[in-house]
């Protein structure tokens, strides 16, 4: 924070699928520079006995237990931090306010650590473009920080990230474990047409579960492993 099915499958997917359960809600760019480094997250009855005493069926979809996950995962590699990052956002969970347009995005996930342990109190800092590509470069709109919970679990609600020139869809993000170095990082969209063009794009790095929902809302998924 070893298990590995047949199909090839992360840890940060076995942690999604596993910790699928609701979460309570807490100018114009340019080419961002090169990449850079991470600096200084008892026995059941059986027979008729069990029989008289399992539950009646239900309807609803029953979670399967969370696997266990493996060591020999990568932790979440780093990428650039461009030129539009602001300190001192705002601590929120959500980045929507009054004048926001764009198609509401919800992510949500869990900070770990190298043992698949989560990490609490974990800092994630998010901050993004607006739906005409533009970043507010003055006050802090689409920019805010948080903290993951006792179970290391975060919720972002954003919009989906307009694109500019020379870069395809994704939204800034720095994770800290407390009192560890900060990974600076991006999170990028599945099936952008601009991903193949993009120099920084990793494919590592793309949202997981990305759906629409009812009401033409978005919801997605992402894991942070840090070395913690």
């Amino acid at each position: 924070m070893s298990f590995r099915p047949s199909f090839a499958i992360t840890r940060r997917r076995f942690i999604v699928l596993g910790l699928s359960l609701p979460i309570p809600l807490f100018v114009a760019c340019s080419d961002d520079e090169p990449a850079a480094q991470q600096s200084a997250v008892s026995t059941a009855p059986s027979g008729p006995e069990a029989a008289a005493s399992a539950p009646a069926p239900t309807s609803q979809p029953q979670l399967a237990a969370t696997p266990a996950c493996g060591d020999d995962d990568e932790p979440t590699i780093a990428q650039t931090e461009g030129p539009y990052f602001t300190p001192n956002s705002p601590e929120r969970a959500s980045l929507v306010e009054a004048g926001i347009s764009g198609t509401r995005l919800t992510i949500t996930g869990v900070v770990l650590n190298t043992n698949c342990q989560p990490i609490a109190r974990a800092l994630v800092d998010f901050w993004q473009c607006d739906n005409a590509g533009v970043y507010d470069n003055v006050g802090f709109k689409l920019r805010g920080h948080q903290f993951t919970d006792g179970q290391g679990l975060y919720q972002l609600t954003t919009i989906v990230p307009g694109i500019y020139t020379g870069r395809t869809r994704h939204i800034h993000v720095k994770v800290q474990a407390p009192n560890r170095p900060v990974l600076t990082t991006q999170l990028y969209f599945p099936n952008e047409p601009g991903n193949a063009r993009d120099g920084i794009y990793n494919a590592s790095l793309v949202l997981d579960d990305y759906q629409d929902t009812t009401g033409g809302t978005k919801t997605a998924s992402f894991n942070f492993v840090l070395n913690a």
